[in-house]
């Protein structure tokens, strides 16, 4: 592990030394990329010269008490001691965590789908009440939703929704919601007073940007076509609506807000986005059983959550963690199960690091 830090340490000094050249100031990407990398080790060389400080200090003590010349200075230097001796095993956990290999996407913005599945019309209501509370904690975190795709169900909700949450870090706590959720209640339309269970399926994809794939234009098929809406003022007139089609994979993304131009460049980002999900789940697939950690395996048919209605009960599946507070779950406040999830990751990748499999 120390080896590690002080190749970190090397790197983060280099990358000091690089952002003052001249050159590299001059040039914009090198700059950007070299300021993202530094920024990225600052946490990690901090508490690894925390820990060096920390490390000189109790080393110092340790020799001053063998050569204290009386009672009283004896006790003060091993108060200093103790108070030092703990902060040891801290920052070696601290360090050990942040060795851990960053996920690259984490910092990304995020496009979710949301479809209703098994349930029929109160499948889509569900997916609706998901979309509303991923909502909401965007809004608590300050993050700004834009709504890509709605397909929305007679009865509410919606059969499907795709939107991007854009903000710093939202992948990384997002990524943990990939899969199907199910959901148990009475259902508004139920006049028995059964328990129905219903599912919505939740897929997270971290924002393509275009440096990452490439995708050529011949091998797109772009339509414009008139949107069907809610009726009155909201029909479409001329045909704004945009269609989308990857010929290789058969991949279609579409957008139908009022402005084609707006709708041809969300529709473009949309497909991007999934043409580069599309390759990521086939490396996943190829490498499965080595990346597959205590969250799961990242198969979106794989149930992840429970969400009980008239026990006002959470439960993902995963980590074994049961809430009982879904109405609140409901309004955005899913931090604590994110918290949970995030640890149970950390410690799942901790553990490989020590066992030499990282």
């Amino acid at each position: 592990m120390f080896d590690q830090l002080e190749i970190v340490e090397e790197r983060y000094e280099q990358l000091n030394e690089l952002l003052s050249d001249p050159d590299v100031v001059s040039d914009t990407d090198k700059l950007r990329e070299y300021s993202k990398e530094q920024a990225d080790l600052q946490k990690t060389v901090e508490v690894y010269r925390n820990y060096k400080s920390i490390k000189e200090q109790l080393d110092d003590a340790l020799e001053m008490l063998s050569e204290a010349s009386d009672a009283e200075e004896e006790a003060m230097i091993k108060e200093e001691i103790a108070e030092l001796k703990p902060q040891i095993p801290q920052f070696e956990e601290e360090m050990k965590l942040l060795l851990i290999p960053k996920d690259p996407n984490d910092d990304k913005n995020v496009v979710m789908e949301i479809r209703g599945a098994a349930g029929g019309d109160e499948a889509a209501i569900f997916a609706g009440d998901l979309f509303r509370m991923y909502s909401r904690f965007a809004e608590e975190q300050g993050w700004k939703i834009d709504i890509m795709e709605t397909n929305e169900s007679d009865h509410g909700g919606y059969k499907e929704i795709s939107f991007t949450i854009i903000g710093n870090g939202a992948f990384s706590k997002l990524k943990f919601e990939n899969g199907a959720h199910r959901v148990q209640r009475i259902p508004a339309t139920e006049s028995g007073g059964r328990i129905h269970t219903s599912t919505a399926t939740v897929a997270v994809l971290p924002e393509v940007e275009d440096v990452e794939i490439e995708i050529r234009q011949e091998d797109l098929r772009i339509e414009t076509y008139r949107s069907s809406g809610s009726g009155g003022q909201h029909v479409n007139t001329t045909d704004s609506a945009v269609r989308i089609t990857h010929i290789p994979t058969g991949i279609v993304a579409t957008s139908s807000e009022k402005s084609q131009i707006k709708n041809r460049e969300k529709a473009l980002k949309l497909l991007k986005t999934r043409v580069y999900d599309k390759m990521l789940q086939e490396e996943t697939d190829k490498y499965a059983e080595q990346r597959k950690s205590a969250v799961g395996t990242g198969d979106r048919s794989e149930r992840i959550r429970t969400y009980n209605y008239p026990q006002n009960r959470v439960t993902d599946h995963r980590i074994g963690l049961t809430i009982q507070k879904l109405d609140q779950i409901m309004e955005g406040k899913i931090n604590e199960i994110i918290d949970a999830l995030t640890i149970a990751e950390q410690t799942s990748k901790l553990e490989a690091l020590n066992d030499g499999a990282l």
